[in-house]
């Protein structure tokens, strides 16, 4: 880190102009005083040059040029998923931090392989599920412990969109495409926030485009050593959800827009008991900035296990799921009864 301070800004690279980088990630770094943008790699020299000029720093044609860089502490990786693993594990290789989008692993063998080396170089490693930081996951769990809906019995949760245009890297396997590393990771990230993580997967079914060889939808039923049971749901081929309600032997919570809440969103917050609905909305938060505020406290910190042991965790979980699933085409409703989608 730069020198100067008794905290100096932790100089920041980014690997690759994905629309997260620029939409969300890049500005919660531009108001955070714990960073200072350093550079903006890409293939394409005017992806990053576009990013730099909205938020500074210098442009670099390529991953390996920015890696070769000696002004970096930490790299920020929004690349396709099946890049992840490898400039995740060429960044650690190169002494720096890392912060990189869902999911950081397509294996959890490979996730291990990446925790373990984040460990030996005693660098962070942390994938960003921004959302279990927002600040309205610490309400629903205060009423949780306040025992507003009693003993918990279940949850239900779903993340899901309709379909992306037909060249959206969702699509092409070859780079980790499908609904579950997509969309299905977050679910699965609630159901640990809120049921623990020794979860057991009993169930899961992926529905396939066969066109294509992607998952585009699927589901999957959990359930906690006490029995409490997760269903979830996910997919790219549907109306917009995303949210999850717990239902207890009293009442049940129920939280729209749980995993993606824009910055200037006010959520509300649902309880139903005793026949009564109330509505509570509560304040506007910045979960990447929250996340961005996590991941330089843990490089402060020099915690380097936490990050890198909830990475392992949930890519086990993704594991078990997709082990487990049942694989189904995809059936679309047409004008006249049920036919095969894209056969």
């Amino acid at each position: 880190m730069s020198k100067g301070s008794q905290n100096p800004a932790i100089r920041l690279g980014v690997l690759g102009c994905a629309d997260i980088a620029g939409r969300r990630a890049l500005p919660a770094v531009s108001r955070l005083p714990q960073f200072t943008l350093q550079a903006v790699a890409s293939r394409e020299p005017a992806k990053a040059e576009a990013l730099v000029e909205r938020f500074g720093g210098c442009p670099v044609t390529g991953y390996d040029a920015l890696l070769e860089r000696d002004d970096l502490d930490a790299v920020y990786i929004p690349l396709p998923a099946a890049l992840h693993a490898p400039w995740v594990r060429a960044s650690l290789d190169a002494g720096l931090h890392v912060l990189v989008e869902k999911p950081a692993a397509l294996s959890a063998a490979e996730a291990g392989s990446l925790a373990a080396l984040a460990r030996r170089q005693g660098r962070v490693l942390m994938e960003n599920f921004g959302f279990v930081r927002h600040t309205q996951q610490a309400a629903v769990r205060k009423l949780l412990d306040e025992g507003a809906i009693g003993e918990l019995r279940g949850m239900s949760a779903e993340f899901a969109f309709p379909p992306p245009p037909a060249d959206d890297i969702r699509y092409r396997p070859e780079l980790g495409g499908g609904a579950l590393f997509d969309a299905g990771v977050y679910p699965l990230r609630a159901a640990r926030m809120l049921l623990g993580n020794t979860l057991e997967v009993v169930g899961a079914v992926l529905r396939v485009d066969t066109s294509h060889g992607v998952d585009v939808a699927g589901s999957a039923l959990l359930t906690s050593p006490a029995g409490i049971t997760a269903q979830l749901g996910f997919g790219f081929v549907h109306s917009y959800r995303c949210g999850y309600t717990l239902w207890g032997s009293e009442g049940r919570i129920s939280l729209d827009r749980a995993y993606s809440a824009p910055d200037d969103l006010a959520p509300v917050l649902r309880l139903d008991r005793g026949g009564r609905t109330t509505r509570d909305r509560l304040p506007p938060d910045r979960q990447f900035d929250r996340m961005f505020r996590a991941f330089a406290e843990a490089i402060r910190a020099g915690d380097t296990d936490s990050g890198a042991h909830d990475l392992l965790q949930q890519a086990q979980l993704v594991e078990r799921v997709a082990a487990s699933a049942r694989r189904t085409p995809l059936w679309v409703l047409p004008r006249h009864g049920y036919e095969k989608a894209r056969t």
